[in-house]
């Protein structure tokens, strides 16, 4: 299977860390929590926490703050499905491909639900066939994007498709949830709204850069589910988020490239770019640590969380659109996801 063609949107509000202190300072939120819950927010935000900026599906940002069951839903209904199509159209125009072409649509979110589901959207403002295979998954928060793509090379394996739309997409504004935990405040500090789409090939890109994946692998823990979920509390999404998070993601990230690249009889040290997912700056320092990385070498991934936050399951498509745009070198690249579950997958990706 080949990548051919990688598209990333997002909201066009963007925020810095700044703007997000003066919001919330200002809002009824920061008078409902306690000194601490304060506190913590403003120490987050206004200092370095590998999060610059962030674009947000709200217009002016303290509608981010508007939190109930019905206006989260609407704001989920109103952005996802114009942002997985913008992400797909991306895409399918680097591919150079028309819509009529793509025969399955997989389409990943954790921020909100529709039924019917999302990829009857993507279909409908994409033009695809009316034919199309279309999946939607729901559920695997930020590691979804290779379980996405996974099916999708099923697909292709089976001889039954020849070219496959992955889409995730997460309106994270639509899933804010406040109250007095730390995991839940540092949340709300992190994440961003966006969308990362890639079209999947039988057959090798006529032009541009070749992404062959070669190999893959996942891992679930559910013993350790209750360290990131979502929960449902009111009528909406709680975040749970612990302290464990970073080491775990880094542990589980180094168990799923052990595995590939001792079959593939490939040394660490071939790797040459790291599309990883960033859950934020501890993760990225943690898997800096466990992988034995030298400093910069996930610099695709720093940049990204820095001017997007963290996208959940659609940061890795931007990650690797920071690669190709940054000519990351050719050779081995290493694709990996984690999130709730907990759950990795990563795969090996050979790029000429």
């Amino acid at each position: 299977m080949f990548l051919i063609g990688v598209g990333t949107a997002t909201p066009g509000p963007r925020y810095t860390k700044a703007d997000c202190w003066a919001a919330f300072h200002g809002s009824e939120w920061s008078r409902r929590l306690d000194a601490r819950a304060n506190a913590l927010v403003k120490t987050v935000l206004r200092s370095d926490n590998g999060i610059e900026t962030r674009h947000l599906a709200v217009e002016p940002l303290a509608e981010v703050f508007r939190i109930d069951p019905d206006t989260l839903r609407q704001r989920f209904l109103d952005t996802a499905p114009a942002l997985a199509a913008r992400a797909g159209h991306a895409a399918l125009a680097e591919a150079g491909l028309e819509a009529q072409q793509v025969d399955a649509v997989v389409v990943s979110t954790c921020t909100g639900y529709l039924c019917p589901g999302l990829s009857g959207y993507v279909v409908e403002r994409l033009g695809l066939r009316p034919n199309v295979y279309a999946f939607d998954l729901v559920g695997q928060g930020c590691a979804a994007a290779l379980p996405n793509m996974r099916v999708g090379r099923a697909l292709i394996a089976a001889d039954q498709c020849e070219h496959v739309l992955s889409v995730c997409v997460e309106v994270s504004s639509a899933a804010m949830y406040l109250d007095n935990d730390a995991g839940v405040l540092v949340s709300a500090c992190l994440f961003g709204d966006g969308a990362g789409a890639a079209v999947l090939s039988r057959s090798e890109p006529a032009r541009g850069r070749c992404i062959r994946w070669r190999d893959s692998e996942s891992f679930i823990e559910p013993a350790q589910r209750q360290a990131l979920m979502f929960e449902q509390r009111a009528g909406m999404l709680r975040n749970v988020l612990t302290r464990e998070v970073p080491q775990l993601a880094a542990d589980a990230a180094h168990r799923v490239l052990e595995a590939v690249l001792g079959r593939a009889g490939v040394e660490r040290a071939h790797i040459c770019a790291w599309i990883m997912h960033a859950g934020g700056r501890d993760v990225l320092r943690c898997l800096e640590d466990r992988f034995g990385l030298a400093p910069g070498e996930l610099r695709y991934s720093a940049e990204v969380l820095r001017e997007f936050g963290n996208l959940s399951s659609a940061f890795v498509y931007f990650v690797l659109r920071a690669a190709l745009n940054g000519e990351a070198p050719p050779g081995w690249w290493w694709l990996c996801s984690f999130g709730a579950g907990f759950s990795c997958c990563g795969a090996l990706l050979e790029v000429a």
